[in-house]
């Protein structure tokens, strides 16, 4: 199966979407299954997981009830409050085998790195491990070293950098970024989405020759069976369609021979354990799993 690794739904509400500021005009809209489903057509992709835009329990449960009413929705990516008190008994309303993992706007914290600090917070993601839920790192370049040190500390299960820790390509930070970016080489259980990269870039004048480079150094960082596509629709539509982002990673990894049904979905389906039972795995079996 070939799957999209990143996407999201939505109907919007300009209160639950603070971060869709007067320059994401065309994101102030509802995106849902049917029209991802033209778009994914186009480049032959079948399914998708679809992860949280919003720090609600409510939208979590909305994106559960869409996967089960379309099958193409693969898996779910949700949001849970991993500091709170009563996490367990929390993650016990959603039975859903739909539900691979969680994620939080790391990078909308006031302090991103203190966040990622935090004992509830690591407490929170072991506890998720136990369960054999995935955990998406959503955070910007700034914070890769807090990042690495999070992942270091929790690696029980699968962690999974979003959109290559977003490196700040519009000001030309690919040196820094490749620093604390190239770290992540020897923690096997952390896998990297080639996801959002348009969108860091400038968005009406990027070419997709400039961002070879970040994709290039994922490749050496991660390894071809460690990297997930994602397309980030529909915030990939403030710089580009859905199909420029797939030819982005479709033209780079024909030139570097890469295996495709790895890169655009099989790594999806191993590191979300979309085709395995719900338990969890030892951190042995995180590195060695084929």
């Amino acid at each position: 199966m070939r799957i999209d690794a990143h996407q999201h739904f939505w109907h919007y509400q300009a209160a639950d979407f603070p971060w869709i500021d007067a320059s994401m005009a065309i994101l102030k809209r509802d995106y849902l299954p049917r029209e991802l489903a033209s778009e994914r057509a186009t480049c032959d992709i079948q399914a998708s997981i679809a992860v949280q835009a919003r720090p609600d329990e409510a939208e979590t449960r909305w994106l559960l009830d869409l996967s089960h009413q379309d099958s193409s929705i693969a898996g779910v990516v949700g949001w849970v409050d991993l500091a709170a008190p009563d996490l367990e008994a929390r993650l016990d309303q959603w039975p859903s085998p739909r539900l691979c993992g969680f994620r939080h706007l790391i990078q909308d914290e006031p302090q991103p790195a203190a966040y990622m600090e935090a004992p509830s917070v690591r407490r929170g993601i072991r506890t998720l491990q136990r369960r054999a839920l995935s955990y998406d790192v959503l955070v910007t370049a700034a914070d890769l070293a807090a990042a690495y040190a999070l992942s270091a500390d929790c690696d029980d299960h699968v962690l999974i950098l979003d959109h290559l820790g977003k490196p700040d390509i519009r000001h030309g930070g690919f040196a820094a970024w490749r620093r604390e970016f190239q770290r992540f080489h020897d923690l096997e259980h952390v896998a990297c989405k080639l996801s959002g990269l348009i969108t860091e870039a400038d968005w009406h004048h990027w070419q997709a020759e400039t961002l070879w480079p970040y994709l290039d150094t994922a490749l050496e960082v991660f390894g071809e069976h460690r990297l997930l596509f994602g397309s980030d629709w529909p915030v990939c539509r403030v710089a580009g369609s859905y199909l420029s982002v797939y030819r982005l990673i479709e033209d780079w990894s024909t030139q570097r021979g890469l295996d495709k049904a790895a890169l655009f979905g099989g790594n999806a389906e191993r590191f979300y354990r979309l085709d395995h039972p719900p338990r969890p795995l030892s951190s042995y079996e995180v590195k060695h799993e084929s």
